[in-house]
């Protein structure tokens, strides 16, 4: 029985790529009926990917099929992906838990994320004991990371990031007014950043009306039905996107009629959302700049400097659980061999030292 994960990241394929394969509630079936006996599904902006135990070698193409929500083949894209077997499928999940193949280094969000992709799989009856094992030394290995160094300094997420561009294209932006898309943690973290940059005039919205007024009232802002959200973009300046939509919310046939309203006012746009919000297209009128989530990697990549000397600490605690993971499983590049067991299905709550 191999451990293996497969997928793509922002390293490896550019947004339009990541678009195609960003997954989907069917694809750990798909991935059982193929001969996965254990299946997890990690999304977020930056990547897919899938952790999973067989016993036979099940091909790339597959898996990437199993992935794919656009386009008709998963051929072509193949080489965006990566597969990593056992200790070094482990050594990559510790590295993502603990922040350090992130976007933003040192970001705290994919612990959360890969928690609830855990739990998702728990919950299913896909996460069995060789998952509960690797996961659960993640997540200790990801605290140690915090608890022991000091890459969570500074800007450590995808928000602060989009905050610094905007804060970059306006300078002060105090008397800016700022509609957010979405109502996630991802727009939250970016919601309470604009705060703390002095912005007054924020405005939420969701599809859930109670999750956007939740948020705009820990912020004293404004929520906006979600009916009404484009009819915001005559008034603001700053339009920051981070939804589920699996479709273009702002296209140019809708822009047009608002651009007639906004003069000579250009409209500045944070679309951080996979699959994109924003059509491409709307980059290409006149006083519209649009800005995706790879935009954002020249930013984050001025505070991975700040960070270099922290890494070389966090690599370190990371060896050092790859090494105690492989002798306690016996794990090998040639395969795996479980311990003591624990159940595949969990009745009730997780206990609060696997969250």
């Amino acid at each position: 029985m191999n451990i293996f994960c497969f997928g793509l990241n922002h390293r490896t394929a550019p947004i339009e790529a990541r678009e195609r394969f960003a997954g989907h509630a069917r694809s750990p079936a798909v991935l059982r009926h193929l001969g996965c006996s254990e299946v997890l599904l990690l999304t977020t902006c930056n990547r897919v990917e899938i952790y999973a135990a067989a016993d036979a070698n099940i091909a790339n193409e597959e898996i990437a099929q199993s992935l794919r929500i656009r386009g008709s083949s998963a051929k072509n894209d193949l080489e965006a992906f990566y597969r990593k077997e056992n200790a070094e499928c482990a050594r990559h999940l510790f590295r993502v838990a603990a922040g350090l193949d992130s976007m933003v280094v040192g970001e705290t969000e994919i612990l959360g994320q890969a928690k609830r992709a855990y739990a998702d799989a728990r919950a299913s009856g896909n996460a069995g004991p060789l998952l509960h094992r690797l996961c659960q030394r993640a997540f200790r290995a990801a605290k140690q990371v915090r608890s022991k160094t000091q890459i969570t300094r500074g800007p450590v997420s995808v928000g602060s990031v989009a905050v610094d561009l905007a804060e970059k294209i306006f300078g002060d932006l105090r008397g800016r007014k700022v509609l957010v898309l979405g109502a996630g943690e991802t727009s939250a973290k970016t919601l309470r950043a604009l705060a703390s940059r002095g912005v007054s005039d924020l405005r939420v919205s969701n599809r859930t009306p109670a999750h956007a007024e939740e948020l705009a009232n820990e912020l004293e802002g404004i929520a906006v039905p979600f009916a009404t959200w484009l009819e915001q973009c005559r008034e603001i300046d700053i339009l920051i996107s981070s939804t589920a939509a699996e479709t273009h919310l702002l296209t140019p046939p809708l822009l047009v009629p608002i651009l007639r309203d906004r003069a000579d006012r250009p409209l500045f746009i944070i679309d951080i959302a996979v699959p994109r919000d924003v059509s491409p297209e709307v980059n290409e009128f006149d006083g519209v700049y649009l800005y995706d989530i790879d935009s954002l990697q020249e930013i984050a990549s001025e505070s991975h400097e700040l960070r270099r000397q922290q890494i070389a600490a966090a690599e370190a605690i990371i060896d050092e659980h790859v090494a105690d993971f492989q002798k306690h499983l016996g794990l090998s590049q040639s395969g795996t061999r479980p311990t003591k067991e624990c159940p595949t299905r969990v009745s009730g709550e997780l206990r609060a030292s696997e969250l």
